[in-house]
């Protein structure tokens, strides 16, 4: 049985844990409130995008000159052979079963597509190093198209291979990086390296509200309207945990509405008025479909990042409580033993007072 100075210890180790738990808590709600303004700002921009986008395909299909042809490579669909998958986890730990959810879904559709070939883009430093333990990297050869251009030719020895990783990416979000990865991608469809590309990330809507998702990105079937094959969404006492960490950390249960400016974006494409573009449709296309796509790409990794701060914010929450629980345990225990002490100590004394 441990003495009173033992426990006496273990009491004061776990007030410094609790004390570092209650920090983190705290840093991650500090850093959610940021992920969700850069989340929101990044709405007006998609939907603006996505309304011009479903105003030309209109147009296009009504009046242009090229109607019934596919006006971009991103619009063609063709057999899944070739699938790209970008997994966005997060780059550090403490964040309960976050990162751990992500690489199972990973793994899960994966493995529930046996007569497809693979490529991963692994966003965050959690998921690389997983994916990495699982899948080789990809291998390359360079060599020279008929135009002239040169490219990265693939040497394919596994059915499942990494074809780039992206550590950091996450703690510093930059438009330009993520464009980066977005072009790479929209050029490996364009010249058929892959026939789809999907991501999986934790959608973050508000702190109660995020869900696990495997959303289709390429092709495009229409702007504006998400292919989701798949979706996970949190019990109802992930929930709770979430909005009691969220009340306590003074962060509001749910984002400012933004669903007025949203429709208000929305109406560009659906007005029915007649805009005349100065540049042929095949040119907007090539210039706004890639913006499209990267704009997609890009709030899904805001939304990624703010639920990773949600999810470490809880995490932390529930640490915090589950040491003040330890250390009333413990108290609680000390308190007995040193009672039991006292109470020998005294039975040895009336006992030695009563043989004289």
């Amino acid at each position: 049985m441990a003495n009173v100075l033992d426990l006496r210890r273990r009491i004061r180790s776990v007030k410094n844990t609790r004390q570092i738990t209650k920090a983190m808590k705290m840093v991650s709600a500090a850093k959610l409130r940021r992920a969700q303004e850069r989340a929101l700002a990044a709405r007006p921009y998609a939907a603006m995008i996505t309304s011009v986008l479903n105003s030309l395909v209109h147009r296009v299909g009504f009046y242009g000159p090229i109607a019934g042809v596919v006006p971009h490579p991103l619009f063609l669909t063709r057999p899944e052979k070739h699938v790209l998958l970008v997994v966005i986890t997060g780059d550090k730990g403490f964040a309960g079963a976050f990162n751990a959810n992500i690489l199972k879904t990973a793994f899960q559709f994966i493995g529930g597509n046996p007569d497809k070939s693979f490529d991963i883009e692994a966003v965050g430093r959690k998921g690389r190093d997983q994916l990495r333990r699982h899948f080789p990297a990809a291998t390359y050869t360079e060599r020279t198209r008929s135009d002239g251009t040169t490219y990265q030719d693939r040497d394919r020895n596994a059915r499942v291979e990494i074809t780039g990783d992206h550590p950091g990416m996450l703690e510093q979000l930059e438009a330009p990086r993520v464009f980066k990865l977005a072009e790479s991608i929209v050029d490996r469809y364009v010249h058929e390296e892959i026939d789809s590309a999907y991501v999986i990330f934790n959608e973050f809507k508000s702190v109660i509200q995020q869900r696990l998702v495997v959303e289709k990105l390429l092709p495009i079937m229409e702007p504006g309207r998400r292919q989701i094959p798949g979706v996970i969404e949190p019990t109802v006492e992930e929930r709770e945990r979430a909005a009691e960490a969220a009340r306590s950390a003074g962060i509001a249960l749910e984002p400012p509405d933004t669903s007025e400016a949203e429709e208000e974006a929305r109406k560009f494409g659906t007005a029915r008025l007649d805009y005349i573009y100065e540049q042929p449709p095949e040119e907007l296309f090539s210039g706004l479909l890639p913006q499209y796509f990267a704009a997609t790409l890009y709030h899904a990794m805001t939304e990624s990042v703010a639920a990773e701060h949600a999810a470490r914010m809880t995490a932390m929450d529930s640490a915090t409580n589950n040491a003040s629980e330890m250390i009333d345990d413990l108290t609680l225990h000390m308190n007995r033993v040193r009672q039991a002490a006292i109470t020998k100590e005294i039975i040895e004394i009336v006992s030695g007072a009563a043989a004289l």
